[in-house]
């Protein structure tokens, strides 16, 4: 499916959707590496930080072209909770006791509803 956007180009679906994905990602480096920074007083994470955080949001900005504001966002965060909190667990070993586990359980639950169900994506 293409969409047309308001400077009439075009942009599919999957792309939009790929955009998203590789914007999440992004954020969630950016994240992680901003526990590494320790405040920005670490060089590295701290550089780190910012480009990944740039690049989500320009592909965020790609992605609002075609997707709806709410959906993308809830997307964009529920899927983003779930990965930051797994990669926390992996690099910083911070545990997640079984609340966090059904919350983040019912968080992807309410992103597939969006995709499966809503009529406000388009499928």
């Amino acid at each position: 499916m293409t969409c047309r956007m308001r400077d009439n180009s075009s942009m599919s679906l999957a792309l939009a959707y790929t955009y998203l994905i590789v914007a999440i990602v992004a954020e969630v480096i950016g994240t992680t590496a901003l526990k590494a920074s320790a405040g920005f007083t670490r060089l590295w994470p701290s550089l780190l930080t910012a480009a990944s955080y740039a690049l989500a949001f320009y592909l965020l900005a790609l992605t609002l072209r075609v997707l709806p504001t709410g959906i993308a966002y809830a997307i964009w965060s529920g899927v983003g909770i779930v990965l930051v909190s797994l990669a926390s667990w992996f690099v910083y070993r911070q545990a997640l006791d079984f609340a966090a586990m059904l919350g983040m359980g019912l968080i992807i639950a309410g992103v597939v509803v969006l995709n499966l169900f809503s009529k406000s994506v388009g499928h």
